[in-house]
């Protein structure tokens, strides 16, 4: 039973490979985050060890044990394995996968399966292994042993090495079109209507953080306290400006890609995106639907002009951030950039 939901582009042609018995030694899964890449990766795992007729099954040993990541012949490593619970956080920010991560998957590579057919390897955040790890892997993958088969996850495909990319059969996974997922959340979740309508906005078509967001209601209480916060930014003097952005750059400071600090960028995002749509009277296809009234009181104080212009200096200084510049100063330099408005809010 495969789970991934909206990618039957890809899963047709997958299916069929398998039932042929075509197997490639390694896949490569692209897409943007929570689209379905590990659930893919899963269910690869499960049919290619699946003990019934039709795999995977979703219900026999091998793909329940999968399921808890608990089965000896599937490994993962990512960014946040191995850590170093008694370390300081600063010491545990890793920002690439090692080689010796890659030594010690080597390793396992060249033992037969323990309980399954295949030995699976599914590396996540593939984008980030170090020089040394991503030649060591590039190594394994020229000369696979035929009982092994990797599986890389990477959010940023560019950031991968090509000759890797080039030994590996590319899936990309690609966001749902609007509404699909709010159709799904209704009909097969039985979700409220307003409440799918605004998970389908906030997920940008990937399917993962909309059932996260079903299931723990902390990350809709994390957005509105961003949300809270950037908000009132037009409106308030320069020391608060600077407060903000001394706040927003401790969630970088460690790791410049820091998922809180990311979550807080791409909400700022979403807000000036939906300021332009609004001002440009496309405002049916605002992200926000839950602030639509506050949207309208800010984009009535903009000019387009000023609108777009902050716009793009955000995308720069996200791009700037993950370059490894200095938060701090880039985020300084963007409130020292951002208009300043007189909005009256009942």
């Amino acid at each position: 039973m495969w789970q991934v939901i909206g990618q039957d582009r890809i899963l047709t042609p997958l299916k069929r490979s398998f039932e042929e018995g075509y197997i490639s030694h390694a896949y490569l899964l692209t897409g943007p985050t929570h689209v379905g890449k590990k659930t893919l990766a899963l269910n690869i795992a499960q049919a290619l060890n699946c003990s019934a007729p039709e795999a995977p099954c979703g219900h026999c040993h091998s793909c329940l044990t999968i399921a808890a990541g608990k089965h000896a012949d599937v490994i993962f490593l990512d960014l946040t394995t191995r850590l170093d619970l008694s370390a300081s956080p600063k010491q545990n920010a890793r920002v690439e996968i090692g080689i010796d991560d890659m030594k010690e998957l080597h390793h396992k590579a060249n033992l037969p399966p323990y309980e399954g057919k295949y030995k699976i390897f599914i590396v996540d955040n593939a984008e980030f292994l170090s020089t040394e790890a991503a030649n060591s892997i590039l190594k394994i993958l020229e000369e696979p042993p035929r009982y092994v088969v990797w599986i890389l996850l990477a959010n940023e495909e560019e950031r991968v090495l090509p000759t890797i990319v080039s030994r590996c059969q590319r899936l990309e996974l690609k966001p749902m079109p609007p509404g699909q997922i709010q159709r799904v959340l209704t009909t097969d979740y039985r979700v409220d209507t307003g409440e799918a309508a605004l998970l389908d906005r906030l997920s940008h078509g990937c399917f993962g953080w909309a059932l996260s967001a079903l299931s723990d209601k902390a990350l809709l209480e994390h957005r509105s306290t961003r949300i809270s916060q950037l908000s009132p930014l037009l409106t308030v003097d320069l020391n608060q400006r600077f407060a903000f952005a001394q706040e927003v750059a401790l969630l970088f400071s460690h790791n410049h890609r820091s998922t809180a600090g990311t979550e807080t960028i791409t909400t700022w995002l979403d807000w000036w995106r939906d300021l332009l749509l609004t001002k440009s009277n496309c405002k049916n296809y605002i992200t926000n639907i839950d602030y639509e009234e506050s949207i309208e009181k800010q984009a009535a104080a903009l000019s387009l002009a000023e609108i777009k212009d902050f716009l793009t200096n955000l995308l720069s200084v996200e791009k700037e951030i993950h370059k490894n510049v200095n938060p701090r100063l880039a985020l300084e330099w963007l409130m020292l950039n951002l208009p300043r408005k007189e909005i009256a809010y009942d």
